[in-house]
């Protein structure tokens, strides 16, 4: 009864040095949950962005999001500099984003660094 005490733990300790290194490629993609845009005085646009990521650490968390157009060129970025562990979901701002007139949506992307792009995305269709 004792060794079978002993082979589960030995086991255990197996699986944990085995999968500890890979655990952050388990947090997954980084998801746009909530936008709020506001046109600014200038005529540029504010995001509010509230994403969330199972931000493991530095190696392994949300480090950026972009608003896009529907061509998928770049409008604006707002960085990420560090891991949002105890924070989520959490949202952060970019302001004076200039958006040509012709554009009338936009789609909200983030991005964590180990999957990239991929996680869930927000169209918003921009009130002027």
């Amino acid at each position: 009864m004792r060794s079978g005490l002993i082979m589960k733990r030995y086991l255990l300790l197996i699986i944990s040095i085995v999968l500890v290194p890979f655990s952050s490629t388990f947090a997954g993609e980084a998801d746009v949950i909530r936008v709020k845009v506001s046109q600014q005085s200038n005529g540029s646009f504010r995001f509010d962005v509230t994403v969330r990521h199972a931000d493991t650490g530095w190696k392994h968390y949300a480090d950026k999001w972009d608003v896009v157009d529907e061509a998928g060129n770049v409008l604006g970025t707002r960085v990420l500099y560090h891991p949002h562990v105890d924070e989520q979901p959490f949202t952060r701002s970019l302001g004076n984003v200039k958006i040509p007139e012709n554009i009338n949506k936009v789609i909200i992307r983030a991005h964590d660094s180990v999957h990239g792009y991929g996680g869930k995305t927000k169209e918003v269709i921009l009130k002027r």
